[in-house]
Formats: C-alpha cells, structure tokens, sequence
C-alpha cells in the first residue's frame, strides 16, 4: 500500500453516494487521509478528545498504538499490550480493552494501572473478547468469538470452552451476564443514538455474514432480527452517527468492496468510502466528532464528514 495517494481533486471520487440520502454527509471539500501505515492488522479504533488523540491496535504486533492530532506523530501506546483487539471509553473517560491474549476485557485507570473486567464465565476462561462498547449507565458489552484463540498470529491458540456469547457487564455491581447466545461469532458492535437498538455483526452466519438488530429495554435484548445482508462483502467493526446511520468496516472479496459501507436506520445501503485495503473497524473523533477514523489492514486513515457520533 505504499504507493496510495490521496486523491487529486474535489470532491473525493472514494466518497461514493449510493443512495441521495448519503449526500448531505460528504463534505465537498475533505478527501480521504491516510494517517499512518506500516502496520500488520489495525483494529480498534477509539477517541480521546482531551487529549487530542486516537489510539488503536496493531494485533499481529500486540501493541495498542497512539496518534496525535498535534503533531501528527503515530507512536506506541503500549507494548506488548496483551493482543489487544477492540477498544472504547467508559463513562469515565477510561480506556477498555479486550484482550486476545488474556482472553480477558481490561479497563486502564487514570494511573495507569490495569483492572481485569471479566475474564471467566461459569467457570471458564472467555473465548478472545473482540469488541467493546459502554452506555450511558455506565455498562460495558462485549463480544467473544473464537478468532483470537484459532492460531498464534493474533494471541496464542487454545480451544473454546464456552459458547461465542455477547456478554454485558453492569456499571454499577460490575456483574457479568450473558446478554445473548446463540450468535454465530459475534464481531463488532454497536448501539442506536438512544440505545433503544443494538447492532451485531454475526461473522459466520448462514447467508455467512449479517448484521443482525436488538431491540433494547431494561438492559434486555429481544426481537433478534437480520437488518442488512452484507452479501459479498465482509463486515467487521461498525459504529453510529447521530442520526442513527451505521457505518461499518466493510472488505474482502473484491476490492471494490474494501473501505466502510454506510447504511441508513433501516438497513439500506447509502454510502461507501472506499480504501485501499479492507477497513476492520471506524470511530468518530476530533473535535466536533464529525472525523471518521478508519482502522483498516496495515494503516490507519480518516475523513472529515457531515454529521457527529453519537455518544
């Protein structure tokens, strides 16, 4: 990917609007970054606005990896850092990490230190928690399929002993519960604006890959349901824009495929951005959230857009 160059005129012809209700997001005048590269597998994206910096991982080299929006200097956060995959903020502004390596979801306190979320469920160690996600009651979700413990690239290789659960940890006992079986590799993750939704990539399901949608109440989910059949194309991590839009690391197959696949509320496909290489996952950022931050196989990439995050 070393020979990628930004693209040489406005608008970006790597923003494609697929459907007329994309085209109030693209902003005319931004193109596509590409930020960092020089890495193996970049995933996990997330934001920290009070310090003006994104970190993400680097799993085949177990590190978590910093970039400065300052300086524009991409440095190593922490290494080795446990094969960390997914990561997020809780409402503490504390950085949560699952962990390939220690099959475990970790929270970094404000010195620095380390506390173990969960790691064990009836008994048994977790599969490999791949994404991470926390509400506003201070809850942390995750996801724990088997990927991170199927070879020794991305952690170390060892056997399931528990089913690919989706798992919830309460902000307030920190209490862990299976929140849902019976998903089929549950991948990333994401809520609706008001949390009345959860979105779930189910890796291998049969088509092989959906996302499938929640409804959300009391910290319960029912109504499971296929919203978008991803077809021909792979996807991975994904988060949500304020008006509900989901924006999904999106690859593999072809490469007109590869990049991040934007779909409206009700599952059709409106927009793409496309990349050089398969996006694993997204998160908005800087200052006014309206930054998409674009994890995706050996770089790290980001567009400025029309709409925020949702928090």
């Amino acid at each position: 990917m070393n020979d990628w160059r930004p693209a040489d005129r406005f608008p970006d012809p790597a923003v494609r609007v697929l459907d007329e209700r994309f085209q109030k997001y693209v902003v005319v005048l931004a193109k596509v970054e590409r930020l960092a590269t020089g890495f193996r597998w970049a995933e996990g994206p997330v934001w920290f606005g009070d310090g003006r910096q994104l970190l993400w991982s680097d799993i085949p080299n177990d590190r978590i990896m910093r970039w400065d929006e300052q300086t524009g200097e991409s440095t190593v956060f922490r290494q080795p850092a446990n094969y960390a995959n997914g990561n997020t903020r809780d409402r503490g502004g504390r950085l949560v990490t699952c962990e390939h390596g220690g099959r475990r979801v970790t929270r970094t306190e404000y010195d620095g230190s380390i506390t173990v979320l969960a790691d064990s469920w009836d008994g048994k160690p977790l599969n490999s928690p791949n994404d991470v996600v926390a509400t506003s009651d201070g809850s942390v979700w995750f996801t724990d399929p088997a990927f991170g413990i199927s070879g020794d690239y991305e952690g170390y290789r060892a056997e399931a002993e528990l089913p690919t659960n989706l798992y919830r940890i309460d902000g307030a006992t920190g209490e862990l519960s299976v929140a849902a079986s019976g998903i089929l590799s549950p991948n990333g993750l994401a809520f609706s604006p008001d949390e009345s939704t959860l979105y779930v990539v189910q890796s291998r399901a049969v088509p092989r890959r959906n996302i499938i949608a929640f409804d959300v109440a009391n910290n319960l989910l029912t109504n499971q349901r296929v919203l978008i059949d991803a077809e021909d194309g792979i996807p991975d991590g994904l988060r949500v824009d304020e008006d509900g839009n989901l924006w999904c690391g999106w690859g593999m197959g072809t490469p007109e495929l590869d990049g991040v696949r934007i779909f409206a509320p009700d599952g059709d496909p409106i927009g793409h951005i496309a990349l050089p290489e398969r996006c694993a996952n997204v998160t908005f950022g800087g200052r006014s959230r309206n930054r998409v931050f674009m994890a995706a196989g050996t770089s790290l990439y980001a567009i400025n857009v029309n709409t925020r995050g949702a928090l």
